[in-house]
């Protein structure tokens, strides 16, 4: 089982695909052949194309594809929904005694996927509300304070400007009475699906952003703007995840007029160099 992981634009699909053809070449039976699981929070979306860049049709039909167009725009995708389909996926290919090919950039699924997931306390609005009149009363500033105090593990890893994360952690810690840092180690019991050869791709810095603005140009020549527009006009709404992908995001914000083309194009290059280098940390 390989997992190839490595920041957008860093020619992990290609090596995929590459690995897959050159592996299948061995095996006579085409039951034996490898197949590739996408880890891809976008690829699920069917009919987001060109800006999530799915391998084309013509590799589709050489190589088996799993969790690609698993679900409509309009609908929301968790890490648990990936999850069931990403190990119903693994255990079709055993029985086709295939061999499995992993590829992504999507952390989080690559994080579960390694080592099961975490499931911490539902959210407690009561509580949640608190804390954020807290923040505005008091200053985000007491609230990290506080999080040093109960759990100095959780507050070595978030930022001190991180609202969002500063309170789901003492949001957990009240609810449970347990450092949500504590909790996080379930990550680390063994995953049902584990025995990876791990390939990461890294590439210079200067040479992976010239890549990912190349591939902005390339998905507004290829019809970008055209493929948000069809989905603008289905009848169902896109749901908050799919219509903030990058790529998606700034065309919609170009077709509602608010931006040129030009600086929409500009936007998803800024963007998607910013999310290189959250994959990157």
């Amino acid at each position: 089982m390989v997992l190839i992981l490595g920041v957008t634009a860093s020619g992990k699909g290609r090596l995929a695909f590459d690995l897959a053809e050159s592996l299948g070449g061995l095996r006579p039976s085409s039951a034996e052949r490898p197949e590739i699981i996408s880890i891809d929070s976008m690829k699920v979306y069917r009919r987001m194309d060109i800006g999530t860049a799915k391998p084309p049709k013509e590799v589709h039909n050489r190589v088996k594809y799993h969790l690609i167009d698993v679900v409509e725009p309009s609908e929301a995708f968790s890490v648990g929904s990936f999850l069931d389909l990403a190990y119903d996926a693994v255990e079709q290919i055993n029985r086709r005694k295939g061999k499995i090919i992993a590829v992504g950039g999507t952390g989080l699924y690559i994080k579960t996927l390694l080592y099961g997931l975490f499931e911490g306390p539902a959210a407690d609005e009561q509580i949640r509300a608190a804390l954020r009149a807290r923040a505005e009363a008091e200053g985000l500033e007491a609230l990290y304070g506080e999080l040093s105090k109960v759990d100095p593990a959780a507050a070595e890893h978030i930022s001190a400007n991180d609202r969002k994360r500063i309170i789901r952690a003492l949001e957990v810690y009240k609810i449970s009475g347990k450092p949500i840092s504590e909790l996080q180690q379930q990550f680390n019991a063994e995953s049902p699906v584990h025995n990876w050869t791990i390939i990461g791709l890294r590439r210079e810095k200067s040479v992976e952003n010239g890549r990912i603005n190349r591939r902005a140009k390339k998905m507004i020549a290829a019809g970008l703007v055209d493929e948000a527009k069809s989905l603008l006009a289905e009848e169902k709404p896109l749901s908050k995840q799919a219509r903030c992908a990058i790529g998606y995001a700034e065309i919609i914000d170009y077709l509602n007029g608010q931006i040129s083309l030009e600086d929409a194009t500009e936007l998803i290059k800024k963007n998607t160099r910013r999310f290189a280098k959250n994959q990157r940390t």
